[in-house]
């Protein structure tokens, strides 16, 4: 006769999906939490962003004075779809542009005053969030997460190698 097993404490190991999901989970919640508005929602308050529309003004905030074909080849991003972005940002006076002076064709981009306090706002949410997604975890486990993450990350490199 077999021995009955408790299973009560046993738990399965999450597959792989299971872990990005949760991943994917954390993410949405993080980037929610980078691209809120202030509380006060009054004539004060910082104009909202697309993920995406942050994610331009961070490329820019990191790359002054590039340039639109710039942008398609560090984002594999749409042409077209890049162009509808900047020009929005540049209507609503967070991006400028000037032409190069080696090239009268080609346009640089750079983050306004308003472009640049947005940026530097969206990037303290984004470190407030950080800091309390990762609260009460110890420096140890913070490093131990930060290797396996970066393990993971180099498993998709080297699969993409292949």
């Amino acid at each position: 006769m077999k021995k009955p097993v408790d299973k009560v404490n046993q738990n399965p190991a999450p597959s792989a999906q299971d872990v990005f999901e949760a991943i994917h989970s954390i993410m949405h919640l993080y980037r929610a939490r980078q691209m809120r508005t202030p509380a006060d929602t009054g004539a004060n308050a910082e104009p909202e962003l697309t993920h995406m529309e942050g994610k331009v003004l961070g490329f820019f905030a990191r790359n002054p004075d590039a340039t639109l074909s710039d942008l398609v080849a560090h984002s594999g991003r749409d042409k077209a779809q890049l162009t509808r972005l900047i020009r929005a940002l540049r209507d609503r006076e967070l991006l400028e542009a000037r032409a190069d002076a080696a090239d009268k064709r080609s346009t640089r981009l750079r983050l306004s005053s308003g472009g640049e306090a947005l940026h530097a706002l969206r990037h303290r949410q984004g470190a407030a969030a950080a800091e309390a997604a990762l609260a009460g975890l110890p420096d140890a486990e913070r490093e131990q997460l930060a290797v396996l993450l970066e393990r993971v990350r180099a498993n998709l490199d080297a699969a993409d190698q292949e």
